[in-house]
């Protein structure tokens, strides 16, 4: 066998691998160069945020360039590009049958609703009231989620290490959680999601250097461990029965209502190449995540992964009927 087949074949034991199934039958295949390559006749450029899709399908993926959010149709094209840079985590959420994005920004302490246009709607700062605070420099929130009274939770995983929560008027309730690494404490919260799935609604917070995910309820109280011993699981995605965690270190891990791993994509063999944001692109392997730190899956099952990467670095993964 020539070098080339060799090199070839042993990718796509690799890739066979990364994509193996657990709990269930869900098995997905990567999309070979779906997101077009420089969008907008520019190379997409440092990423430390997240990617969400809108009920048309259309993609967003947040960059830390002047560019801001980098809009891409169902079919991987450049659409156009929209609001602020430097947006670390996002969710779309739809109001009264409009469509908003909600998103976190901890270089500028602030969190953020933006129409999908990238128009600014309102600003969050840090509530001196929570007292855990010396000024505002201390907040750095890394994700946010509105329940659908429109009460707000916000992951201050870069700061305070609390999750606080809003009303939907954007008064402050209360901060729960806290550092550490016992359950009930975070050791940087970086993503979170409201969960709907169960008898009662609960949040999905991502304990990120604590390397599990885990319940709260709406009131601030600890639930449940649901995994441990992920790999720095950065985000969370719900759809339908299935959360999406991107994990840092190297691999996307999705699990099912009851907390089972489901599937584990693009699993890096390679420790170097794991949370390695200058990674070059010779270096990158086709359906193999280095930094995974943004992921959603759309309506079709499918999932999108963004990556914690100085070049800009997308994947596409097709599910398997």
């Amino acid at each position: 066998m020539n070098m080339k087949r060799f090199a070839l074949t042993l990718l796509g034991l690799v890739t066979l691998v990364s994509t193996a199934t657990f709990a269930e039958e869900l098995k997905f295949s990567i999309v070979p160069n779906f997101f077009e390559q420089n969008p907008g006749n520019l190379p997409l450029g440092p990423c430390h945020g997240g990617a969400v899709i809108d009920k048309a399908g259309n993609i967003y993926v947040t960059t830390d360039t002047e560019r801001g959010i980098v809009v891409y149709s169902p079919k991987g094209k450049f659409l156009r590009a929209v609001g602020p840079t430097k947006i670390h985590a996002l969710e779309i959420r739809s109001e009264k049958g409009t469509e908003y994005i909600y998103a976190a920004r901890p270089s500028h302490h602030e969190v953020i609703k933006l129409k999908l246009n990238g128009e600014q709607v309102w600003a969050l700062h840090y509530p001196k009231e929570a007292g855990i605070y010396k000024d505002e420099k201390g907040f750095k929130p890394c994700a946010v989620t509105v329940a659908p009274d429109g009460s707000i939770f916000v992951a201050d995983g870069y700061g305070s290490n609390h999750v606080l929560k809003f009303d939907k008027n954007r008064k402050f309730v209360k901060a729960f959680g806290g550092p550490g690494e016992d359950e009930g404490k975070f050791k940087t919260c970086h993503g979170i999601a409201f969960d709907n799935r169960h008898s009662k609604p609960l949040l999905l917070v991502c304990n990120r250097n604590n390397n599990r995910v885990e319940h709260w309820d709406l009131d601030g109280n600890f639930v449940r461990v649901i995994q441990k011993d992920l790999r720095m699981p950065a985000a969370v995605h719900i759809r339908g029965d299935y959360a999406v965690f991107p994990e840092l270190q190297g691999r996307v891990t999705v699990l099912n209502k009851k907390g089972d791993i489901v599937a584990q994509l693009g699993d890096n063999p390679e420790a170097s190449h794991r949370a390695n944001f200058g990674l070059a692109p010779d270096q990158w392997k086709e359906g193999i995540c280095n930094s995974p730190h943004g992921a959603s899956m759309d309506k079709k099952g499918d999932i999108v992964v963004s990556e914690w990467s100085k070049f800009g670095n997308l994947h596409k993964y097709k599910r398997q009927k």
